[in-house]
């Protein structure tokens, strides 16, 4: 008898020390911060920021991974390196899957979210912003020439290289948009749009809007949601015959994480409410041309809404 309630004491003991170890090992992974993945450009540096103060004034402890290309960010979220990004649903679609058939907003949203929740990634509450390809004029030529939408830029186009080839408009590209499969060809396809060679001037994505602004080309490829858009005095031409996909950026996060930090959803969902196009540019451009920095930029606008 003795010798049995020593080995049922000892059995005991080892059980409640196993118990106290996984206790204690799910504690540490709970609490270890979240890390929080994003990429190398303004807008994406200053929902990396917002995000980090916001949740760290929930409660929610965040590590910043900053300056990540879209494949990387991906591939570290599958391999479960990163808990959660501000990812955009174009980038989704067309990069990640590979879909490169024309869809309205809500069903590229609910294509995406579908298509990660099997990846074990939640899409949370899209923004109302979209950062898509756009094209841009200086706004006083838009205006005096009643250009618009993209269908009136091509007609202009088509009728100066008719009438005066001498002095064939210009046109600022990045070179991934030049190179894409999604990109400049099929886009001339839609429009039926033809531009000689001399016609595309391929340069860094952030120098098409000084080229616009001071005349070096007389229309250019930018992001709908860039400051300089608003700081430069450009136009964006309406995409009238919808080419270009759209690029909401949203809230995603691995679902693990998700379900095992209580508030995480509803913290990531009140700061995308608060996004629209004309909110995000406002931001970019006291980054972009205020020389503020992302941080400062981001806490301001927490607390301007009452959230810091």
């Amino acid at each position: 008898m003795t010798i049995f309630k020593q080995t049922f004491t000892v059995a005991r003991t080892i059980s409640l020390s196993t118990a106290f170890i996984l206790l204690l090992t799910s504690f540490i992974a709970q609490s270890a911060p979240l890390v929080l993945a994003s990429k190398n450009f303004t807008e994406q540096h200053i929902l990396s920021a917002m995000t980090v103060q916001y949740l760290n004034e929930k409660g929610i402890a965040v590590t910043p991974k900053t300056d990540l290309a879209s494949t990387i960010m991906r591939n570290a979220m599958l391999n479960k390196q990163v808990d959660l990004a501000w990812e955009y649903t174009g980038t989704s679609l067309i990069v990640y899957n590979r879909i490169t058939e024309p869809m309205s907003v809500d069903a590229t949203y609910a294509k995406v979210k579908e298509l990660d929740a099997k990846q074990g990634i939640v899409w949370l509450e899209p923004a109302k912003m979209n950062n898509t390809y756009a094209f841009a004029m200086q706004r006083q030529r838009a205006e005096k020439e009643n250009i618009h939408t993209l269908s009136q830029l091509v007609a202009r186009i088509t009728e100066i290289q008719q009438t005066d080839a001498k002095h064939n408009w210009m046109i600022g590209f990045d070179p991934e948009f030049v190179n894409r499969s999604d990109g400049l060809k099929p886009m001339q396809g839609v429009y039926k749009i033809h531009l000689e060679r001399p016609q595309i001037r391929q340069m860094d994505p952030g120098l098409v809007y000084n080229a616009i602004r001071d005349g070096f080309v007389d229309v250019g490829l930018v992001y709908a949601t860039d400051g300089r858009i608003k700081g430069f005095d450009l136009e964006v031409l309406e995409d009238d015959k919808g080419f270009f996909p759209s690029y909401a950026v949203t809230p995603i996060v691995r679902k693990e994480v998700l379900d095992s930090t209580p508030g995480l959803a509803d913290a990531l969902n009140t700061l995308s409410r608060l996004l629209d196009n004309d909110a995000i540019s406002t931001l970019n451009a006291k980054v972009d041309i205020e020389h503020q920095s992302a941080e400062q930029v981001a806490n301001q606008f927490l607390k301007d809404h009452g959230l810091l």
